[in-house]
């Protein structure tokens, strides 16, 4: 079991970083994801962002030909070697042609001062079931280690891996794999939650497990990201024994019905956010999105306001931050929400975050370092119209509103502020004794 103190060395903070899905979808390239790194560190890195995401269908050399009928095309054409293990493909990222995998394409990162991720499928290819492909490792072919019974309900690509010394052997395979090449983060697909099954008999609960073994094995510190969620609250202590993040909700996107639904998740994952283990509220759908879809480039549909919402709820409740903009077409407004120092702040290391109130129309929200006596307010106005929104605070204080860069209003000992629809009013609160009223 990893311990604490092994998560700590690679992720006592949230994971910030970019992730190619919102905007490419499955079809992302290797110049692609470089011109994205190349703004990430020379913009972006000195706020913490750090992390380069290849996501879905990497191996597949015809991913996004068939988008008007197909996200996935069943029994594609995708790369894999002679021991079961799928490889990038070399149309799209073409430095990893003759076997040298992403490695060529994680030094150019890593040279970056960035650090490289790569999205998988849980489970061995179909096709090496298929024609027997050998596994590292062991003497059994992929089709007898493979689980036909455990699959995908929205991808073909895999078969589930069994429970047994030789599936334990592929995953040590492939994670070594990723290693060599430079990895260092992972996001898996399929194995945080399944609507195809809904019981103990789900094989994703336990090739969780196989693949924080293999991890552990390489000696490198790999940060494991599990989708997609909502994953289920019973198995949090699985989760933060084998994970560094898992998905709480199904893919998150532009609306303000999925945005408003944040606030009852993070709500039930709160106490469950500590070094190393980090629910994760999905990724940030802001600024230019969509271009890989099929429909064309859009603009994200939150209006700023419910922009700054979400951005002030992932940052309170200290989820993992994936931009999924396109970078190289970053706006003013987009990079000001994404480089609000004082926000960023509050995913350092001793703080934690609490929702103190909740009802059908507003929320309010703190994070604080006790040791530090660092502590931030947020009053968000859920309904559809403006809203004075009111809170007790006790002592003398003073506000900063980190979004408007101006002191905030107060009547008495109660922080208030008219609050616009969907909106919020973040306060970094500036202390002038330590009568603070506690809420824990």
């Amino acid at each position: 079991m990893k311990t604490e103190t092994d998560k700590n060395k690679f992720a006592k903070t949230p994971p910030m970083g970019w992730n190619s899905y919102d905007y490419y979808d499955t079809a992302v390239t290797e110049a692609q994801v470089k011109a994205n790194a190349d703004i990430m560190a020379r913009e972006l890195k000195e706020y913490g962002w750090e992390y380069i995401v290849v996501d879905i269908e990497w191996y597949a050399n015809d991913a996004g030909t068939m988008r008007d009928k197909f996200q996935y095309i069943p029994f594609g054409d995708l790369e894999m070697d002679e021991y079961s293990r799928l490889q990038p493909s070399p149309r799209r990222f073409p430095s990893s042609a003759g076997g040298k995998g992403f490695k060529p394409l994680a030094d150019y990162i890593h040279n970056l001062g960035l650090k490289f991720g790569i999205h998988i499928m849980r489970g061995i290819p179909r096709r090496a079931a298929e024609t027997h492909s050998k596994v590292i490792g062991t003497d059994m072919t992929a089709d007898m280690i493979a689980d036909p019974s455990s699959i995908c309900g929205w991808n073909p690509d895999m078969y589930g891996v069994r429970d047994t010394s030789a599936g334990q052997a592929y995953y040590d395979s492939i994670i070594q794999m990723y290693a060599d090449w430079g990895v260092d983060f992972i996001k898996c697909d399929d194995i945080c939650d399944s609507w195809l099954y809904r019981n103990d008999g789900f094989s994703g609960w336990h090739e969780t497990q196989m693949l924080h073994r293999a991890i552990l094995k390489t000696g490198r510190p790999i940060v494991l990201s599990l989708s997609p969620g909502p994953a289920h609250i019973d198995r949090a202590w699985q989760y933060c024994e084998n994970a560094n993040m898992w998905r709480i909700t199904d893919d998150f996107w532009d609306t303000w019905e999925l945005l408003k639904n944040m606030f009852w998740r993070c709500e039930l994952w709160q106490d469950h956010v500590r070094k190393g283990c980090f629910p994760d509220c999905d990724m940030i759908p802001l600024g230019k999105i969509g271009g890989g879809f099929g429909n064309g480039e859009r603009n994200c549909g939150l209006t700023y306001d419910e922009q700054m919402t979400m951005m002030s709820l992932w940052c309170m409740f200290r989820s993992p931050l994936m931009l999924g903009a396109e970078l190289t077409k970053l706006d003013d407004r987009t990079r000001a929400l994404i480089t609000n120092r004082e926000l960023l702040e509050l995913l350092g290391d001793g703080r934690h975050g609490t929702q103190l109130f909740r009802d059908d129309e507003k929320a309010v929200w703190k994070n604080e370092n006790k040791e530090a006596q660092g502590l931030h307010i947020a009053l968000f106005n859920l309904s559809d119209s403006e809203k004075m929104i009111e809170w007790e605070l006790g002592g003398d204080f003073e506000l900063y509103d980190i979004w408007s860069r101006q002191k905030g209003a107060t009547v008495g000992d109660k922080i208030a502020a008219d609050v616009p629809p969907h909106g919020v009013k973040h306060y970094k609160i500036i202390v002038e004794n330590s009568h603070l009223i506690d809420y824990n």
